[in-house]
């Protein structure tokens, strides 16, 4: 039985552990893999990069106090940051890379960037 190429499916000839029939199908292969799994941390990345983005759009001072619906309609989805920093009064700021928010009462989000803590 002949073994197939991974990548176009013709029958492959020469050694016995052979995959791919040329480079192309190599590449084409792996670079098809490399897209499939990395869809969704593409899409993750898109929403942090957007969520940065709207953090420095609101935030021309280092910090300032702005409503959780304004960063909402300017696309800001707070589901997902990068990390996370907890002080010693037990506020959790919530950091995209370097511009991160605090959560306040009566719809306001604290908007900083890291080093004005």
């Amino acid at each position: 039985m002949d073994k197939l190429c991974l990548d176009c499916g013709t029958p492959l000839k020469g050694r016995s552990d052979k995959k791919f029939c040329d480079d192309q199908c190599r590449s084409n292969y792996n670079n098809r893999l490399l897209s499939e799994t990395n869809t969704v941390v593409k899409q993750i990345n898109a929403i942090l990069k957007r969520n940065r983005q709207v953090l420095i759009n609101h935030n021309p001072e280092g910090k300032t106090r702005v409503k959780q619906a304004t960063l909402r309609k300017a696309g800001f989805n707070f589901d997902y940051h990068t990390h996370t920093y907890e002080t010693q009064k037990g506020s959790i700021y919530y950091f995209c890379y370097e511009y991160g928010y605090l959560l306040l009462e009566n719809d306001l989000a604290l908007l900083v960037k890291r080093g004005d803590l």
